[in-house]
């Protein structure tokens, strides 16, 4: 017989496509639903999971065109952050979830949030990991030539992103910020598996795509102030200090619309996880428990 804390790795249909998620702990448990950044997958949650599987519920998906999710063409499937939520949404509502703190990191953080714009009544909690929505959260060096590919996508503004998801790029975004006494905590194995998945036929033109598209989510950041504002959501911030692409002046900023936020920088890069997991577990437990389980 499974243990609660055992992962499952499963599948379901969305529009058409198939969605690849991870999912552990009690069915009846609160729902802590856990968005991915890029270029990576829930993989990243691979150590996380385990350690709170005991209390929670959770379940993690790939979105699509990563991970093990479906990956269809860029002619067939409009690459974007609106429609990524949607799909997010949809894949929530296939399994029933209709609540859940949400756990976001890059990537993760437009999509949760346009999620939480859409049903505000269903997300009970906010954990954000280096997950922006604050325009003094991003690192200038790094986000130079995204913003480049956002105001004219050319083949020459293409060129220097396309950069980015290579294996160099991608080991680049693990390794920054983390310092010595932690290197040795970072598996290879992460950076391998996604330079290998982000290399598969069709991502160049799913990734540009995205990427591309990342300067709608900055006109939603009013949007999101005002969500912040108005609903009060119980925010954590567990964030790498030495992230050079969400710097923490971006986890410093929710306390301007969430007062009652709490800010945690962590010493270590844009992937937290991969050196400070059961810290960050222990941050959320206490935080859940705190923050919401104890409410009506």
């Amino acid at each position: 017989m499974a243990s609660a804390t055992q992962v499952h790795h499963r599948t379901t249909t969305v529009r058409g496509h198939e969605v690849f998620y991870r999912e552990a702990g009690p069915a009846d448990a609160p729902v802590l639903l856990l968005l991915h950044g890029f270029p990576t997958s829930s993989h990243m949650f691979r150590d996380l999971i385990p350690l709170l599987a005991d209390r929670f519920r959770l379940v993690a998906p790939d979105h699509i065109g990563f991970g093990r999710s479906a990956a269809p063409s860029a002619e067939e499937f409009d690459y974007t952050f609106a429609e990524l939520a949607a799909v997010t949404a949809e894949f929530t509502e296939a399994l029933g979830l209709d609540r859940f703190a949400l756990y976001v990191q890059d990537y993760g953080a437009p999509i949760g949030l346009r999620l939480a714009l859409a049903h505000p009544e269903r997300v009970t909690a906010i954990v954000t990991q280096n997950g922006n929505a604050y325009e003094e959260g991003l690192g200038a060096d790094a986000w130079s030539p995204v913003l480049a590919l956002i105001a004219d996508r050319t083949p020459e503004t293409e060129e220097p992103v396309r950069a980015i998801r290579s294996l160099d790029g991608i080991k680049w975004q693990y390794e920054t910020g983390v310092p010595a006494e932690f290197r040795d905590l970072l598996s290879p194995d992460a950076w391998h598996h996604d330079a290998a998945l982000t290399a598969r036929a069709g991502q160049d033109d799913i990734q540009l795509g995205l990427i591309a598209d990342y300067g709608s989510n900055f006109a939603l950041y009013p949007a999101f102030h005002e969500y912040f504002r108005a609903t009060q959501v119980p925010l954590l911030a567990v964030w790498g200090e030495g992230d050079e692409v969400f710097v923490p002046a971006g986890a410093k900023a929710f306390l301007r619309d969430l007062p009652d936020a709490e800010i945690h920088l962590l010493p270590t890069g844009h992937f937290a996880l991969e050196t400070h997991a059961p810290r960050i577990a222990e941050l959320i437990g206490d935080f859940l428990a705190r923050r919401v389980l104890v409410r009506p």
